[in-house]
């Protein structure tokens, strides 16, 4: 059984002309003046791209999109349309179109479109992308294999744990894996977020109230104590708990009871707490903000869970497995990262970590505009933020080892450390003067970062483009230089430009152009 492009369309003029053009392109090609004409031969062959007109006798071609998408979901089938069926090519997005290729086109354009098709089908294939269903923590990081190995120890524990990690790593994840290979797995758990309660509510959400305790409070309520009574509780954000909570929490870690707001019972729950912060518990204990006692009460088992930017390897996994999960809720077909695309997100920081790649995934596959994401493809934030990032770091390379590096908007200060220049005597040129460290240390990691930049763009583009990087890297460059030379001539102007072996007018208009008048 061979593979190839399949082309269905009723007009012999398309067929003959899309034939000879990927046949230069070496592509096995087979042409079909109609719908039927095409799933006759499905018994004999399968295609690997299928590209099929709209309007035909017989079955059209958004029919014969769903036939085909029945039988092979992951195959990348290109509508032709005509300008006035823009309305079936909305459908045929809806029906799972790879995409549509609008009459008259471009004989070129349409053999890339078609090549990109046949290399998404190999994708499609590919084992190494499937990520098992149903997965809830997913890590092959070191420091992620060493919470897995945590939770396995601890799940046959009833201790008191606390997770640590910053916003969006997943602590709530760790408390409901806690709770499920636990022995309380078939009672209930139950999440409260302490810190979006309003403080005049959380004690009523936690203990529960009488009716009549306060206004408003028509019946009694039971708290989230008592709805967890043999299960387990995960209390979110528990640094920005009032301190007077926390003595009423340290009460029932104590001794297991607890009265309602109004109640004067003691009621006893036998509940296993699980606690989380992305917070210094030491640091608000030593503020005074954090009862040290109940600190230590909460700190039995301590997990810490990595931010993304610590384990960047385990990106292209939880990409995949978003992307999987995204498509599902769908109704579609998982898209696809190109090596370029997964470069351009190792290298992005992740604020907001696992939660903000799934939100990510989650843009990418409504607006992406193909199943094979590429680095141009991704949301501009990323993108910017990457290229920001090499720019700055390139900047830092670059200036004098006496100049800081120039501030720039949207990226973080690098804490201050000796460079290879510091353990490395610079070297003299011909005439005397000062040379960069030993090996173009700078350019080297200058033709880095500007790859990396590049990376950041996707596909190259093409003479007279929109891309502007040339121009925002000499800028850098020049504000960087002339900020350190007027430093280190105390402002004086004439003697930066002699410095730098430039005119004085020149360094007047560079000043101005680049608006350092003011540093």
């Amino acid at each position: 059984m061979t593979e190839s492009v399949w082309v269905v369309d009723d007009d012999q003029s398309i067929r003959w002309v899309l034939e000879r053009a990927l046949q230069r392109a070496g592509l096995d090609v087979r042409a079909f003046a109609s719908a039927h004409d095409c799933l006759a031969a499905l018994g004999r062959e399968q295609p690997r791209v299928l590209v099929s007109d709209i309007r035909m006798p017989g079955e059209n071609g958004i029919e014969l999109l769903e036939r085909m998408k029945a039988r092979w979901p992951g195959l990348p089938v290109i509508i032709m349309t005509a300008f006035s069926d823009l309305e079936s090519a909305v459908a045929a997005f809806q029906g799972g179109a790879f995409e549509y290729l609008p009459k008259p086109f471009d004989v070129q354009a349409a053999v890339e479109l078609i090549r990109r098709a046949v290399d998404e089908h190999t994708l499609t294939a590919a084992p190494e992308d499937q990520v098992q269903e149903g997965l809830d923590m997913l890590g092959h990081a070191p420091a992620m294999q060493e919470v897995f190995r945590a939770i396995g120890r601890l799940s046959q524990s009833n201790v008191t744990v606390l997770v640590t990690g910053e916003s969006g790593t997943g602590k709530e994840l760790v408390a409901r894996a806690l709770h499920r290979h636990s022995q309380r797995a078939s009672q209930p758990f139950v999440a409260l977020n302490t810190a979006a309660i309003p403080r005049d509510l959380l004690e009523s959400e936690l203990f529960g109230h009488e009716r009549g305790s306060f206004t408003g409070a028509q019946q009694m309520r039971r708290g989230r104590f008592e709805q967890a009574d043999g299960g387990t509780l995960f209390l979110d954000e528990i640094g920005d708990m009032p301190a007077e909570l926390q003595t009423r929490l340290l009460r029932v870690l104590s001794d297991g009871q607890f009265y309602r707001v109004g109640g004067h019972q003691p009621i006893t729950s036998n509940v296993r707490v699980i606690a989380a912060t992305h917070q210094n518990l030491e640091e608000r204990v030593r503020q005074g903000l954090f009862r040290e006692d109940l600190f230590h009460r909460l700190n039995v088992i301590r997990l810490r869970l990595p931010p993304l930017r610590e384990r960047v390897e385990d990106i292209p996994l939880l990409a995949r497995h978003f992307l999987q999960k995204s498509a599902s809720e769908l109704g579609g077909d998982p898209k696809r990262l190109t090596e370029a695309a997964l470069e351009v997100m190792k290298s992005f920081s992740w604020p907001g970590n696992v939660r903000r790649l799934e939100n990510v995934c989650n843009w990418l596959t409504v607006m992406a505009p193909s199943q094979t994401v590429d680095a141009k493809d991704l949301p501009p934030e990323l993108r910017e933020s990457v290229a920001v990032a090499a720019a700055t770091a390139t900047m830092a390379a670059v200036a004098p080892a006496s100049a800081p590096a120039p501030v720039m908007a949207g990226a973080a200060m690098a804490e201050e450390r000796p460079g290879p220049a510091a353990s490395s005597p610079p070297r003299q040129g011909p005439g005397g003067e000062t040379l960069c460290a030993p090996g173009g240390a700078w350019a080297e990691l200058l033709e880095r970062e500007v790859g990396a930049m590049l990376a950041a763009q996707g596909d190259t583009p093409r003479e007279g483009g929109d891309s502007d990087l040339m121009d925002r890297l000499t800028r850098q460059f020049e504000s960087t230089v002339i900020r350190a030379a007027l430093r280190h001539t105390r402002g004086k102007r004439i003697d930066a430009a002699a410095r730098l072996g430039i005119g004085r007018n020149t360094i007047t208009r560079k000043i101005q152009e680049l608006r350092l008048e003011s540093d």
